[in-house]
């Protein structure tokens, strides 16, 4: 099969096109054939090896795993012994740790879910990754309740782009913090205000935020305190390689710290792929309240363009690979 493989960690031009063998499946996997993935910043980590301490998981030398990318949907072409949720022929939307850019997959049951009727394979392979985060953060992490203020700041990238929206259907007043060019998107997607950060510091503004969701961490987390409710939550997804060795862990062990001391709480998290949230997402697309924003498409073969495009940081919602 095709697939795109990197054997050793550095910019996009690592990445190859090439034949490998179809993965053999597991008991409680499937055999996906994916018609589409999307790119994610997670991405960017596992092809670079940054920061470093990573390579504890990802292989210290050279990648562990030569496969890339994580979001995917597709068709089931088989079904491991163990399965008892899918059959051969499910059009199937998820998430795996790595090599969804290739035309084979193999993916645990709990982490996919039946495609959204509604939704192209394009479509849905744009919304794992960006929707489970923004899922998980702001109803897990955040305790999100109607009625209450959220602030997203990096409201139209990946994450973002869900965020804005999860929000609202939770029922929500978001302010949605973006650059000039993006205020009519996140408008689109239901912020009830907007901030253009390109005029306008959030962290220096009157309002003040039950819950914050910070994509980006570019203000410190003493700034974002400023603006938060004195019970308010700041959960951080950000990824800015801010150390080479810790990455974005430095920052965010610093806000773990934090939260002992004060009455708002500092909360970092990363995603975890479940089929119940999957299935959650996949209520709220087919009920109209979320749908994925895609900025470009690219064929597989252009997949090392498509990445250098992505890591550039000026998508709007998500990259998505036609395999």
């Amino acid at each position: 099969m095709k697939a795109i493989v990197h054997d050793e960690y550095g910019s996009t031009d690592v990445l190859k096109l090439a034949e490998i063998d179809t993965p053999a499946i597991k008991d409680n996997e499937l055999l996906v054939r994916v018609r589409a993935a999307s790119l994610n910043p997670y991405d960017w980590h596992l092809r670079t090896g940054k920061p470093l301490l990573f390579r504890v998981l990802f292989g210290l030398r050279k990648p562990k795993k030569r496969g890339i990318g994580a979001d995917l949907a597709g068709e089931v072409k088989a079904v491991g012994a163990g399965v008892t949720q899918f059959r051969s022929g499910d059009e199937v939307y998820g998430e795996v740790e790595a090599g969804a850019l290739a035309e084979y997959v193999a993916v645990s049951e709990d982490a996919v879910a039946l495609k959204p009727t509604n939704l192209t394979f394009e479509q849905a392979a744009a919304v794992p990754m960006g929707g489970l985060t923004s899922l998980q953060a702001l109803r897990d992490k955040g305790g999100i309740r109607p009625g209450q203020t959220v602030l997203i700041n990096g409201s139209s990238g990946g994450v973002g782009t869900f965020a804005v929206q999860i929000a609202k259907a939770f029922g929500a007043e978001v302010t949605a913090v973006c650059s000039t060019k993006n205020i009519e998107l996140v408008r689109s997607l239901g912020a009830d205000h907007v901030v253009d950060y390109t005029r306008e510091d959030f962290t220096k503004g009157e309002r003040r935020y039950d819950l914050m969701l910070d994509n980006v961490g570019n203000h410190s987390a003493t700034a974002c305190r400023r603006v938060l409710a004195p019970k308010g939550v700041r959960v951080a997804t950000f990824g800015s390689p801010e150390n080479t060795w810790l990455g974005p862990l430095a920052a965010m062990a610093r806000m773990a710290l934090l939260s002992l001391f004060v009455g708002q709480k500092m909360i970092p998290f990363s995603a975890k792929p479940r089929r119940a949230d999957f299935e959650t997402l996949t209520e709220m697309i087919e009920a109209g309240k979320v749908s994925p924003v895609i900025d470009r498409t690219h064929p597989l073969a252009e997949a090392a363009e498509a990445m250098e495009y992505l890591d550039a940081g000026h998508a709007r919602g998500k990259v998505v690979i036609t395999i």
